[in-house]
């Protein structure tokens, strides 16, 4: 009897024997909500919300950039991943220690990297993020970068906010953004609200 399934097991299994790299992905739940997890034998590439608006166009662009096609899987990387993501819900990870994909342009890696200096417990406007990457005038454009992030709390652009203490956009949602910052503030010694919706 043919199965589908049989044959999408040995084509797998052949792309794997015969070297071709893949972006693997797998579904994390968290407190917030089911994330889709994607690594390469390098790192992790992707770390989203499930009901992202853009995720396809996020996996499209990976695939692009890597040269590599996405399938359904587990590997080292999202391993680490998924015990650091749960003593970071659990309070007990304020830094993570993983090795991190983030194929994009020139400038949406120095807004990725310079996210990475943000301490957890605080925030930073986008102002100030300009201000620090060296052009106050780029705003609009670091917001544009921080939008494409597509490593959601690893590197943190839900703390990026409005100069006016607003929570402005992101992403994963508003709500998501403020329960995200309240649990850091309460996990840092900072003591806040801590509400999803």
């Amino acid at each position: 009897m043919f199965s589908w399934q049989a044959c999408l097991l040995q084509y797998s299994l052949e792309r794997r024997n015969n070297n071709i790299a893949l972006i693997l992905t797998s579904v994390i739940e968290t407190e917030l909500g089911p994330m889709i997890a994607g690594a390469v034998d390098e790192g992790i590439c992707l770390f989203e919300f499930h009901d992202r608006i853009i995720m396809n166009s996020e996996l499209d662009d990976l695939k692009k950039y890597l040269g590599q096609e996405t399938e359904e899987g587990e590997n080292e990387h999202i391993t680490v991943l998924r015990k650091q993501i749960k003593e970071y819900f659990d309070g007990s990870r304020q830094a993570f220690d993983l090795q991190l994909i983030t194929p994009g342009t020139g400038f949406q890696q120095k807004v990725w990297k310079e996210l990475l200096t943000i301490p957890y417990g605080t925030t930073r406007s986008y102002l100030q993020q300009a201000q620090a990457l060296g052009n106050t005038a780029s705003i609009r454009a670091v917001a544009g970068a921080n939008g494409k992030n597509r490593i959601a709390i690893i590197i943190p652009c839900h703390r990026v906010i409005g100069s006016d203490g607003s929570l402005t956009g992101y992403g994963g949602g508003l709500k998501r953004k403020k329960w995200l910052l309240d649990h850091e503030k309460l996990h840092s010694g900072r003591q806040t609200e801590l509400t999803l919706f």
